[in-house]
């Protein structure tokens, strides 16, 4: 089976992009489920209902977070309740919200996604590692393939986390960066392994912020507020081929488009 991976989606037009490029790659890609980290929909930090519920509309299975999922407040009702919105599950253990879930692929396969957070020059947040071993453990038997979405800031600590879960799970993709990085590969014993998936976003951007707010902050050091920069999107990710009855993936490929809106 064949599993599509979207990078952190920036405001409106990083939501548009996802659903402009799923709407064709489902089918040229012959795609059974769809994961999408979405942190950043809303105006670029943080995610609300409606955010959500365009990009599920859309034809995405499971969203996936990070840092900011709490920067809307009226994202703390709607999570509670939802099992396919995921916060990471290495946060405090009373926020409320999962840090893993299954659901079945359009061909009826269970498929378990974990989102996970790092530390390293990010918070005080419980260990990812252990972390992943109590969803492992709790997920069990119901589904062979895993897919897991650590949303970190270090290189190391991601690529750390790839060969700790090697041949536990189907595959460890990275987010939180908004930059692809070129390393995808399959690990010794068959987890596919990506540093970071890249953004969904502005393509003329930093990190799909106003390119002129962002350079004005560095020169100045001054505050200032940041907004979603416009113009073309870049739709950024990867698409992961996966035995289902072993859970080892056999394929990571990387994909990128740009969109005009």
């Amino acid at each position: 089976m064949r599993i599509a991976f979207f990078g952190d989606i920036v405001g409106k037009g990083g939501r548009r992009g996802v659903v402009r490029v799923l709407s064709t790659m489902r089918g040229a890609e012959d795609i059974e489920f769809v994961i999408a980290n979405c942190e950043n929909s809303a105006g670029g930090v943080g995610v609300d209902p409606g955010s959500a519920r365009e990009l599920l509309a859309a034809g995405v299975d499971v969203l996936t977070s990070g840092n900011h999922v709490w920067a809307k407040r009226e994202i703390i009702d709607y999570i509670t309740d939802s099992d396919v919105l995921l916060r990471p599950a290495n946060f405090a253990p009373a926020n409320p919200g999962w840090g893993y879930t299954v659901k079945l692929s359009r061909r009826g396969t269970p498929v378990a996604v974990v989102n996970l957070i790092g530390r390293v020059f990010m918070n005080f947040y419980d260990c990812p590692f252990r972390g992943a071993d109590a969803a492992l453990e709790s997920i069990g038997s119901a589904a062979a393939v895993i897919f897991v979405d650590m949303h970190a800031e270090a290189t190391s600590e991601k690529v750390a986390m790839g060969w700790y879960l090697d041949g536990r799970v189907s595959a460890v993709v990275g987010s939180h960066t908004h930059v692809q990085t070129a390393d995808e590969r399959l690990l010794l014993q068959g987890t596919a392994y990506l540093t970071d998936a890249g953004m969904c976003g502005p393509r003329d951007s930093v990190l799909g912020v106003n390119r002129d707010q962002v350079l004005r902050r560095f020169l100045t050091q001054m505050p200032g507020r940041f907004e979603v920069a416009e113009g073309p999107v870049i739709v950024q990710g990867a698409v992961i081929d996966i035995d289902e009855v072993t859970g080892h993936a056999r394929e990571i490929k990387r994909f990128q488009q740009v969109i005009d809106l």
